[in-house]
């Protein structure tokens, strides 16, 4: 976790250091180690430093190799760190000497502009390539790290946040509608705008290349093979593989000159990234692992059920070998106060959990923190599968697993054959040939009822959205289909884009092991048969964390619904802002469909948990406090 800016004038204008240094100051909360600038002529570059490795004690950014014709400034860190030197023989130093950002320029410097597809780790940079006269820049592959941009005809801007691109008066603030109407409709699949015209994210596993002399290009260097599958001789040989694969994906994301944290929910995915580190640790006999779980000591004793996790974290901390912290995580953050931090309207409710979690991980001086975040999606719970054995006619091996399921999750085996083989033969294509007619006559998603029709028409969403899906695949029968739709999704980008904002507020730096590109390609690769076996979903997760994981959660087969606290907690504390909204709605009136907003709002009043109408009033509310603010102009 650090901040980057840039300046790059295509009309051969010098750059201005007070500009720089700006937009510098203005990330102050990125990097409370140091910050610096680096200019010549048009071309500046500015970093804020957040020491977290121990190699990034030594680091110096921006960085300047030893020709003097490339410079680099990066919020990066890289994992496959031992492939990389030996690749660039990289022998004249110790390893603990080489920096992060001088494996990326030495990279640059070998492979030119392939070298991102060489990296695996997590990092956002730009590179200054004097040689070609030209401006490199790349994300990586999942989009953990942020990258911001603005482009006109004489100038091009970058930054880790979009307000130090605000702090400069030639970044202009109109407002982009067709976001506003994404943001309404819950659709995430654009993962370049933002809500200002001119500013634009580069989205996750691309690369961006500018020059006085030729357009700004952004091409991509890395995708899921969505074809490829691996095939070994035994369910034995498959958890070994994942064990393997997993552990590194942990172990590299230990590197740290700092204490280390973790989430532990009691579920699977936190649970096996804290175990799967408390052991690395132990051999190591650095540290121990401090663990943070959140919970909820305000809730009514019959609502605790819902999101109770604490017999879970007790099996794991029982093990030993943990600094654990219970957080409590019932109280709200004000909504405005998230407006801010992030830049724009959200819909993520259950942020505030590890905000709180974030807050204690730096009273007690820890920097690296890693999260579960989105074990599910990667591992894939592999539903699937049983649809694909009703598709082949594999008829016993599906009643037996129908059976096994039946008995795990105490669902009739009627429900579970419905669920997963008429549903997915029959009526999902009727439903999909449904939802492609809706588009067609003017409706785009479950969600856009909130649109307002006149807002959606003026701006063509029903096209513009078409344009995004027409190379989304049709829908098959196939787990692997489902499992690389899963991981595909622009959900993600934005979730990571919304934990970076919050992690940077508390100096930490977030890593998410499941979102390690290896394990990625490893788990959708697997034969549904290793996603889900004898009635258990995430089977090969399951099965690799014997011994490992205690048996209570390894055997685990519920899950806690964390949006129960906030859903009631929003009508409780917000409850004014709320109504104020509904009430006074000026500000969204020429985006919303206020009868459709009030409506939800009625039925969440006297039902909280509902799930449509919460989120349609969370987007609705949080839409108008942004806008409320002085941050665009229309």
């Amino acid at each position: 976790m650090s901040g980057i800016v840039g300046i790059y004038y295509l009309d051969g204008r010098p750059v201005e250091r007070e500009n720089l240094g700006r937009m510098v100051d203005i990330l102050a909360h990125r990097g409370p180690d140091g910050a610096d600038i680096w200019c010549e002529e048009s071309v500046g570059l500015g970093h804020r430093m957040l020491w977290t490795t121990p190699e990034s004690l030594l680091e110096k950014l921006p960085l300047v190799n030893q020709t003097g014709n490339l410079v680099i400034t990066a919020d990066a860190r890289i994992d496959n760190r031992d492939e990389l030197i030996s690749a660039l023989s990289l022998t004249d130093r110790p390893v603990e000497k080489i920096t992060d950002s001088q494996l990326i320029l030495a990279a640059y410097e070998k492979w030119g502009e392939q070298c991102p597809e060489k990296l695996i780790g997590d990092f956002a940079f730009a590179i200054w390539d004097g040689r070609q006269q030209k401006l490199f820049c790349a994300r990586d592959h999942m989009g953990v790290k942020p990258f911001y941009y603005y482009c006109s005809n004489r100038v091009f801007i970058l930054a880790s946040e979009i307000k130090a691109l605000l702090s400069l008066s030639e970044v202009p603030r109109r407002l982009n509608e067709l976001q506003v109407a994404y943001h309404l409709d819950m659709f995430f699949e654009d993962q370049e705008i933002t809500f200002y015209q001119e500013i634009f994210r580069l989205p996750a596993a691309r690369y961006l290349t500018i020059s006085s002399t030729q357009k700004m290009q952004v091409q991509s260097y890395w995708a899921l093979d969505r074809k490829r599958e691996l095939r070994l001789n035994s369910d034995e040989e498959y958890a070994e593989a994942f064990r393997e694969i997993f552990t590194e994906a942990v172990r590299c994301r230990l590197r740290s000159a700092f204490p280390i944290g973790s989430t532990l929910s009691g579920g699977l995915d936190s649970s096996s990234i804290a175990c799967t580190a408390r052991q690395l640790l132990a051999k190591s006999g650095n540290q121990q692992l401090h663990t943070f779980s959140a919970i909820f000591p305000s809730l009514p004793e019959e609502d605790l059920p819902w999101i109770d996790e604490r017999p879970y974290m007790d099996a794991v901390k029982a093990l030993g070998g943990f600094q654990a912290h219970d957080v409590r995580a019932d109280l709200l953050t004000p909504l405005i106060e998230i407006l801010w931090r992030e830049e724009e309207p959200i819909l993520a409710p259950n942020l505030y959990i590890h905000q709180g979690m974030y807050e204690c991980a730096h009273q007690h001086s820890v920097r690296v923190f890693l999260d579960g975040v989105d074990g599910d999606s990667t591992v894939s719970h592999g539903w699937r599968y049983l649809t694909e054995l009703a598709y082949t006619g594999r008829w016993v091996t599906l009643m037996k697993e129908v059976t096994a399921t039946g008995r795990r999750f105490r669902v009739p085996r009627s429900q579970l054959l419905w669920a997963n083989c008429v549903s997915p033969l029959l009526i999902e294509p009727a439903n999909q040939f449904w939802q492609a007619l809706r588009k067609y006559v003017g409706k785009t998603s479950a969600n856009s009822e909130l649109i307002n029709p006149a807002f959606a028409k003026g701006i063509k969403l029903v096209q513009q959205t078409r344009k995004l899906l027409s190379h989304e695949p049709a829908l098959t029968l196939t787990g692997r289909q489902q499992h690389w739709q899963s991981l595909t999704t622009g959900l993600y980008p934005y979730i990571l884009e919304m934990a970076d904002k919050t992690t940077a507020r508390y100096s930490l730096e977030g890593r998410y092991p499941f979102f390690d590109r290896r394990l990625m390609e490893f788990c959708l690769s697997l034969p549904s048969n290793q996603k889900f076996s004898h009635g258990f979903s995430r089977a090969i997760l399951r099965n690799a964390m014997t011994d490992i994981l205690p048996p209570k959660i390894q055997q685990r087969v519920s899950k806690a619904n964390l949006g129960f606290n906030f859903k009631r907690r929003l009508l409780e504390d917000e409850r004014e802002t709320l109504e104020k909204v509904i009430n006074q709605p000026k500000s969204i009136e020429p985006y919303v469909n206020l009868p459709v907003l009030r409506a939800s709002y009625d039925h969440y009043s006297h039902f909280p948990q509902s799930e449509e109408e919460s989120l349609n009033v969370l987007s609705g509310v949080t839409l108008a406090l942004w806008l409320s603010q002085p941050n665009f102009t229309t």
